[in-house]
């Protein structure tokens, strides 16, 4: 017994150890960050680079009321941008020299990134070298760059100086105006090879014009809202049905309504959390903290529903029996999953690098997600077989029709998921950012429509004994009653006339010992 026991706990372990771990990692987090940590640049072609990041921005706005004007724009920002060089590489230069080596941060627009480079005077080469600065294209030791015809001033490149022997070069705190609407990426390069094991460290933040929301985020905040609302009317109309027919609740009714109280909540709380980002630059941690956790625990108890009402609880039986700590362990090990998982994605600093933790935090869950599934179309399918045997046709009835439904969201999920993984296989620079807000607001829609199919189904009425678990004696007449009446009616006229048969050959019987106890009186008296 113990030896079994030890793995689960050991696994229970490390959930709630890495749990624990994002809990006490929690950053400030201030609108789209990207963070540098001492990071290394790399060697392409003749040059070293860093990707400082990607941002979808919209171009800046001006609003012009009556006499005055006012501007709403969008801009990046370096913070404490440091590049720091080696001691070898320092004291290989001249301390009576200003600027003995370069380092230049190009911001590109996705759709300009040929311009830089010497893709079009067709060379591999990214840094200017004596031939090309002899024909006058570039500047010996800088990176290659074409201008944009329409925009001269893009590509926007910012060049930061190491002086003397300073092993250290600080970038001026400065901003970049956005002017139009695009994917813009961020590059760190130098041409000097001496340089070469040159880090970086500091930050870059990124404003949108309404806010400081990352372009492809600022849709979702609305959607958010318009989510909190579908789910209150869904609300009130279950309520107005609990009320009216509360007399005749089940149990399941009550886990129906508390997934339906947490989505609510669930939405509320990302709306706002989005709207106080977005107008402060800074996140709520309270409340992003409580937004993490509904949303971990609507979608563990979500899943639940759908397995206890998939194997008949309520319907077919009245308890899950033996099978309950089983269902309550899966549960409990699914939150503690997704609640890692969506402590990683909303806690951390919203940035574009996603490195190997989220895989090895989206794997455990994908498998369990899977697990669900495979796990609630067996029961069901055992439920079907039950009723099936017990001839309970209304309620096969009602189950075949919420297979079908699931059925249908299986297929709808599957199909998804397929048209994710091309959405970014085609998209690998995050072009169609304004439209990748839709692929987790499709999640959201599903999961909400599934919920609406189930208050349909299950939805209080006058008649609850159509889905809820009677004796199996009174549970099979009463359904008879409820669904076949015409053949009710046809057993009953046939029960009367054998009981009328019976009683006719009773009667009978008891005449004909009547008769002959007389007549044996009789000859008693003659005699």
């Amino acid at each position: 017994m113990e030896e079994r026991e030890f793995p689960v706990k050991l696994k229970l372990g490390f959930f709630l150890g890495l749990t624990f771990f994002f809990f006490n990692s929690i950053q400030k987090v201030e609108a789209s960050i990207h963070d540098y940590r001492n990071e290394k640049f790399i060697p392409q072609s003749n040059a070293f680079f860093f990707h400082g990041g990607s941002e979808g921005l919209y171009a800046s706005k001006v609003s012009d009321h009556s006499s005055s004007s006012s501007e709403k724009s969008s801009k990046g920002r370096f913070e404490s941008v440091t590049f720091t060089r080696t001691k070898e590489s320092a004291e290989k230069q001249n301390e009576w020299q200003q600027y003995t080596s370069t380092v230049e941060a190009i911001i590109v627009e996705v759709k300009d990134r040929e311009r830089i480079g010497g893709t079009y005077l067709k060379t591999d080469a990214i840094c200017c070298n004596q031939t090309l600065a002899s024909e006058g294209h570039c500047k010996i030791g800088e990176v290659i760059m074409q201008p944009n015809p329409e925009k001269r001033e893009w590509p926007k490149r910012i060049k930061v100086f190491f002086e003397g022997k300073n092993d250290k070069a600080l970038m001026d705190f400065q901003s970049v105006d956005i002017n139009s609407t695009g994917m813009y990426y961020l590059y760190f390069m130098y041409c000097d090879p001496t340089l070469k094991g040159t880090t970086i460290s500091g930050r870059t933040l990124w404003k949108n014009p309404d806010g400081y929301l990352p372009g492809k985020m600022t849709p979702l905040m609305k959607f958010y809202g318009f989510m909190s609302l579908a789910y209150l009317l869904l609300g009130l109309a279950w309520l107005l049905r609990f009320v009216q027919f509360w007399k005749d609740i089940i149990q399941l009714h009550y886990h129906i309504t508390a997934v339906i109280a947490l989505g609510m909540l669930e939405m509320a709380l990302w709306y706002f959390d989005y709207s106080n980002l977005n107008a402060t630059g800074v996140r709520p941690m309270g409340v992003t903290l409580w937004a993490v956790t509904f949303t971990a625990v609507k979608k563990t108890l979500s899943r639940l529903l759908l397995l206890v009402v998939s194997m008949g609880y309520g319907v077919v039986k009245p308890t899950l029996g033996a099978i309950t700590s089983k269902v309550m362990f899966f549960g409990g090990i699914y939150f503690l999953g997704s609640e890692a998982l969506e402590l990683y994605e909303h806690l951390g600093n919203i940035n574009d690098f996603i490195g190997k933790t989220k895989l090895v935090l989206v794997l455990p869950v994908v498998f369990m997600d899977t697990c669900f599934i495979l796990w609630i179309f067996s029961s069901l399918s055992n439920t079907l077989e039950k009723l099936q045997l017990r001839r309970s046709l209304a309620k096969l009835e009602l189950y075949r029709k919420f297979t079908n439904s699931l059925a249908i969201f299986v297929v709808l999920s599957i199909a998804w998921i397929g048209y994710e993984l091309y959405f970014n296989a085609t998209d690998p620079l995050g072009e169609l950012w304004r439209i990748a807000w839709i692929i987790p607001a499709f999640w959201a829609l599903l999961a909400y429509s599934l919920l609406v199919v189930i208050c349909i189904l299950w939805a209080p009425s006058r008649n609850p004994t159509r889905y809820a678990y009677l004796e199996e004696s009174g549970d099979d007449l009463d359904e008879e009653g409820v669904s076949l009446t015409s053949s009710g009616v046809k057993v009953a006229a046939d029960m009367a006339s054998m009981i009328e048969r019976k009683e006719r050959k009773v009667s009978g019987s008891t005449d004909h010992v009547f008769v002959g106890v007389r007549e044996e009186l009789e000859e008693d008296k003659r005699e």
